[in-house]
């Protein structure tokens, strides 16, 4: 990978620092270069090199575009470009320098409670987007029928000035499309409709509801369906049962309760019709109960937040020194799927779908994804609930993965190791040479070692938080006169 002295060259652009990497895309921040030393800065979404041979995520891909690229909106993440080098796929599109709302959200408990005000306002920039693609036509005047299919705060991107943007129309569907790409359910289960999940027909109440439900967790600070499994999420969200947010926070008033429980209506008929109703209704709420807010507002809670994070872990001069920060408890688990003898079995699934369903169970999760490469995974949990809970949902990821494994026809090798790393609050990452360092290092040990059992290994620290559904492996030396304990799961 480049350095930040010498950014990798992608075409006429040059990517500085890799943002994200999902299921079917990795993002970066790049830089473009234009005559007499013109230079944006911007994002370049590339298609996963595994996926680029295959071409329904190819076409989904140029669908993307397509939809985002008609969708010229001060609401809407604006795409420049889609090409291809050498194969790759990609799209450069608008960068918005500062937090999707889940992470503002997140970073700004230390705050207290997310201002009303403020939640009503971004919802609102969002209902702005979402009439404007609801109600799109082509150039013939025909209906395009655009559902976005994935809102969800990690697609509702806020900027240091205050603007709400909606991005990542990757799974959305558009009359255009081929009718076998709306059978395919895609998305994060807990923000789906329940009509999504199901399968059933969707139209733009199905974003509606979705949008309900970051409301709600915005103003309550609870999730609304999202549960341990990924069957409990479902299943929540099938039945839709919405608890009186007045119950989670005192200052929501009946006006808001009515707003959000009619966006989170189990029938679609008995939702707001469209966008604009849910817009109309936000607006009175706040004009009638004095909820100002701009995007100054907006803007300025944004560098509250992020000045009141860099109190709490910056070094001198106001810079992240990981030396000083204290240790954080965390879980790592490495992945590793690899195809069965042949005498025995071929793969049903492409290692690159099974990585699509690997990325969707890590987010579900609540993972973060720290090292991908071709049929293996490197995921990392902060353990702030406590390390039990931790190695636990640690060990029914690695669980689900499995499941998910087997189910195409590979064989999974894992690793969990718990431990402690100091992570910097700027790269989200511990010094330099951590990947062979620590829980990291054993972790990815412990996979390798667990290959030929296809079982999951786990050190003592880690089979004592799950105790009774282990059994011990054997006593293991790794460094001159030490050795570990190693468990494997049941």
């Amino acid at each position: 990978m480049a350095t930040q002295s010498e950014p990798e060259v992608f075409g006429k652009y040059r990517l500085l620092e890799k943002i994200a990497t999902g299921g079917m895309a990795e993002v970066w921040r790049a830089r473009a270069h234009g005559i007499s030393g013109f230079e944006k800065i911007l994002v370049i979404k590339k298609v996963l090199p595994e996926l680029a041979r295959d071409d329904e995520f190819v076409r989904l891909f140029i669908d993307e575009a397509r939809i985002a690229a008609s969708l010229l909106h001060v609401n809407i993440v604006q795409v420049f470009d889609l090409d291809q080098i050498d194969g790759q796929y990609f799209m450069a599109m608008e960068y918005v320098h500062g937090l999707d709302l889940s992470r503002l959200i997140t970073r700004a408990r230390n705050l207290g409670p997310f201002p009303i005000p403020l939640a009503l306002f971004a919802v609102a920039e969002v209902l702005k987007a979402l009439q404007f693609a609801h109600d799109r036509r082509g150039e013939a005047g025909e209906a395009l029928d655009i559902v976005h299919c994935d809102i969800s705060p990690q697609n509702i991107l806020v900027s240091y000035s205050g603007e709400v943007k909606l991005t990542d129309f990757g799974i959305s569907r558009a009359a255009f499309q081929a009718a076998s790409l709306h059978k395919v359910i895609r998305g994060k289960y807990a923000y789906m409709s329940p009509e999504q999940v199901d399968g059933r027909s969707l139209d733009r109440r199905t974003d509606l509801f979705s949008l309900g439900i970051v409301l709600y967790e915005a103003v309550t600070g609870r999730r609304l369906f999202k549960a341990k499994k990924r069957e409990q999420t479902l299943d929540r969200v099938r039945r839709a049962e919405v608890p009186s947010p007045r119950a989670y926070r005192a200052e929501i008033s009946e006006a808001l309760e009515r707003v959000l429980l009619t966006a989170l209506s189990l029938r679609p008929e008995n939702r707001f019709p469209d966008a604009a109703a849910f817009l109309d209704a936000i607006t009175g709420l706040m004009v009638s109960e004095g909820h100002r807010a701009t995007n100054n507002d907006l803007a300025t809670y944004l560098k509250a937040v992020i000045e009141s994070a860099s109190d709490t872990s910056s070094g001198a001069a106001g810079r992240p020194a990981v030396l000083d920060v204290e240790p954080s408890a965390i879980v790592v688990l490495a992945v590793e799927a690899s195809p069965p003898p042949r005498s025995i079995a071929s793969p049903r699934t492409q290692l690159a779908q099974l990585a699509q369903q690997w990325a969707g169970i890590i987010y579900e999760a609540e993972g973060e994804l720290w090292e991908r490469g071709d049929g293996s995974l490197l995921v990392v949990w902060q353990a702030r609930r406590g390390m039990g809970r931790t190695v636990g949902k640690a060990v029914q990821t690695a669980r689900s993965l499995q499941r998910s494994a087997i189910e195409a026809g590979y064989r999974l090798s894992a690793g969990i190791a718990p431990g402690g790393a100091r992570i910097a609050p700027d790269t989200r990452r511990p010094p330099d040479g951590w990947e062979l360092a620590g829980p990291f290092y054993l972790a990815r040990w412990m996979m390798n070692l667990s290959a030929h059992r296809g079982r999951v290994l786990l050190t003592e620290v880690g089979a004592r938080q799950v105790q009774g559904h282990t059994t011990l492996l054997g006593r293991i030396p790794i460094q001159g006169n030490r050795h570990i304990n190693l468990y494997e799961l049941g």
